[in-house]
């Protein structure tokens, strides 16, 4: 018989969480890169990071955020209920992904998400599924169903045919997947010159087998004026 008194140790470990904000954010317009523009009194990145530590979301371990050099000292300033690492972003995503992911204690077993620094409203419900699911898969990924008549067209436009869009997801983040998955993909990656746009194509390019959770459309990365006018707090 298990005794409710055992150790904590025994729980499966907290997640970490990891986003990248080295971007210039140039879709947005303006000088100021859109993770650090104002987003209801504080920074967008900084209420991205606020959100994950929200009650009813999955408690954190830490969280590790790579920005560009000119933001490292306002950054560092910043104050979570979490330990934050705060590092120089690369010249591309993957790069800023990979310098962050390094930044975490060693901890190859630890979950750790990955997530967009614009997209500021990460649902609970869908992240508690998906990191239950790294128990039998190595990645996990938000999606949201596509409500779109997909076409497959040649170089020229012309329609080749119709595909079932039932099969079709927009990707979204966190996307999860253990420390040590996470650090052999992107070596591996690295190693192979391999640039994707997500962080679980790194993992299907190994072959690993990486489960879809779905998630609602609420789920909104911001990336035009129009987004940011639409779902700013007032």
């Amino acid at each position: 018989m298990s005794n409710p008194s055992s150790p904590a140790s025994t729980d499966p470990p907290r997640p970490y969480l990891v986003i990248p904000a080295g971007g210039r954010g140039l879709r947005m317009g303006g000088g100021l890169p859109k993770q650090f523009r104002d987003w209801g009194g504080r920074p967008l990145l900084q209420a991205t990071v606020e959100a994950f530590l929200a009650p009813g979301m999955p408690h954190l371990a830490g969280i590790a955020l790579a920005v560009p050099e000119s933001h490292l000292e306002e950054v560092r300033g910043w104050s979570f209920s979490a330990p934050c690492w705060v590092v120089t972003g690369g010249g591309t995503r993957q790069e800023s992904v990979w310098a962050a992911l390094s930044a975490l204690p060693e901890e190859p077993l630890a979950p750790v998400m990955i997530h967009d620094a614009v997209r500021p409203f990460p649902p609970s419900a869908p992240l508690w599924e998906a990191l239950e699911a790294l128990n039998r898969f190595d990645g996990v990924l938000l999606g949201e169903p596509s409500t779109d008549t997909l076409k497959r067209v040649d170089a020229q436009g012309r329609v080749l045919g119709t595909e079932p869009r039932e099969a079709f997801f927009r990707a979204q983040t966190p996307q999860i997947a253990r420390l040590g998955t996470w650090l052999r993909a992107f070596q591996a990656a690295d190693e192979a010159g391999f640039t994707a746009t997500d962080d679980v194509a790194l993992l299907e390019r190994l072959g690993l087998a990486v489960k879809l959770v779905t998630s609602p459309g609420t789920n909104l990365k911001l990336t035009t004026p129009e987004d940011w006018d639409r779902t700013r707090p007032h």
